[in-house]
Protein backbone atom coordinates (compact mmCIF):
# COMPACT_ATOMS: atom_id res chain seq x y z
CA UNK A 1 0.00 0.00 0.00
CA UNK A 2 3.06 2.35 0.17
CA UNK A 3 3.97 4.40 -2.66
CA UNK A 4 6.64 2.52 -5.18
CA UNK A 5 9.51 5.08 -3.89
CA UNK A 6 9.45 3.52 -0.90
CA UNK A 7 10.98 0.54 -2.56
CA UNK A 8 13.33 1.98 -5.31
CA UNK A 9 15.18 3.81 -2.72
CA UNK A 10 17.83 2.12 -0.68
CA UNK A 11 16.82 4.33 2.66
CA UNK A 12 13.50 2.66 4.09
CA UNK A 13 10.99 5.34 5.59
CA UNK A 14 11.21 6.35 8.98
CA UNK A 15 8.28 5.44 11.19
CA UNK A 16 7.53 9.12 11.18
CA UNK A 17 7.64 9.26 7.27
CA UNK A 18 4.90 6.06 7.23
CA UNK A 19 2.67 7.93 9.81
CA UNK A 20 2.30 10.92 7.81
CA UNK A 21 1.22 9.28 4.50
CA UNK A 22 -1.07 6.88 6.80
CA UNK A 23 -2.63 10.24 7.70
CA UNK A 24 -2.45 11.60 4.66
CA UNK A 25 -4.19 8.80 2.82
CA UNK A 26 -7.02 9.13 5.52
CA UNK A 27 -7.49 4.87 4.65
CA UNK A 28 -6.11 3.69 7.71
CA UNK A 29 -6.97 4.97 10.60
CA UNK A 30 -5.87 1.28 12.99
CA UNK A 31 -2.61 1.98 11.74
CA UNK A 32 -2.50 5.40 13.07
CA UNK A 33 -3.77 4.81 15.94
CA UNK A 34 -0.90 2.13 16.23
CA UNK A 35 1.85 4.81 14.94
CA UNK A 36 1.11 7.46 17.53
CA UNK A 37 1.20 4.94 20.21
CA UNK A 38 4.78 3.53 18.64
CA UNK A 39 5.54 7.25 18.44
CA UNK A 40 4.57 8.11 21.92
CA UNK A 41 6.24 4.86 23.98
CA UNK A 42 9.76 5.56 25.43
CA UNK A 43 12.10 3.51 24.43
CA UNK A 44 13.76 2.91 27.73
CA UNK A 45 12.62 2.87 31.10
CA UNK A 46 16.08 4.44 32.13
CA UNK A 47 15.02 7.73 33.27
CA UNK A 48 12.29 5.75 35.74
CA UNK A 49 14.98 3.54 36.65
CA UNK A 50 17.24 6.36 37.88
CA UNK A 51 14.46 8.51 39.64
CA UNK A 52 14.17 5.02 42.08
CA UNK A 53 17.25 4.45 42.29
CA UNK A 54 17.74 7.97 43.84
CA UNK A 55 15.11 7.68 45.92
CA UNK A 56 17.02 4.32 47.20
CA UNK A 57 19.59 6.95 48.16
CA UNK A 58 17.49 8.86 49.81
CA UNK A 59 15.54 7.33 51.99
CA UNK A 60 17.70 5.89 54.11
CA UNK A 61 17.53 3.99 57.04
CA UNK A 62 17.82 7.56 59.22
CA UNK A 63 15.22 9.11 56.94
CA UNK A 64 12.75 6.99 57.48
CA UNK A 65 10.50 9.72 59.28
CA UNK A 66 10.64 12.06 56.58
CA UNK A 67 7.28 13.88 55.42
CA UNK A 68 6.35 12.73 52.02
CA UNK A 69 6.43 16.38 50.80
CA UNK A 70 9.98 16.83 52.08
CA UNK A 71 11.24 13.48 50.12
CA UNK A 72 9.39 14.48 47.16
CA UNK A 73 11.64 18.05 47.10
CA UNK A 74 14.62 15.98 47.50
CA UNK A 75 13.97 13.75 44.95
CA UNK A 76 13.03 16.37 42.40
CA UNK A 77 16.49 18.73 43.51
CA UNK A 78 18.84 15.46 43.57
CA UNK A 79 16.95 13.90 39.87
CA UNK A 80 17.25 17.68 38.35
CA UNK A 81 20.47 18.52 39.84
CA UNK A 82 21.91 19.28 36.32
CA UNK A 83 19.58 22.42 36.33
CA UNK A 84 20.66 23.66 39.48
CA UNK A 85 23.80 24.49 38.49
CA UNK A 86 22.88 27.13 37.32
CA UNK A 87 20.78 28.42 40.21
CA UNK A 88 21.79 31.44 42.66
CA UNK A 89 20.95 30.48 45.71
CA UNK A 90 22.22 34.03 47.63
CA UNK A 91 19.19 35.44 45.24
CA UNK A 92 16.68 32.77 47.12
CA UNK A 93 17.96 33.54 50.17
CA UNK A 94 17.76 36.69 50.38
CA UNK A 95 14.21 37.05 48.53
CA UNK A 96 13.21 34.21 51.42
CA UNK A 97 14.51 36.05 54.35
CA UNK A 98 13.23 39.09 52.74
CA UNK A 99 9.29 37.80 52.82
CA UNK A 100 9.52 35.99 56.32
CA UNK A 101 11.29 38.71 58.44
CA UNK A 102 9.19 39.48 61.25
CA UNK A 103 9.46 42.83 61.55
CA UNK A 104 9.29 44.01 65.67
CA UNK A 105 9.15 47.62 66.32
CA UNK A 106 11.18 48.95 69.52
CA UNK A 107 10.21 52.00 71.65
Amino acid sequence: MLPNEVYETDRPWTSIQIMEFAKKMDMFPSVMVAYMILLTIPVTVASAERSFSKLKLLKSYLRTTMTQDRLNGLAILTIERNMLANVDYKKIIDDFASRNAKRHHFR
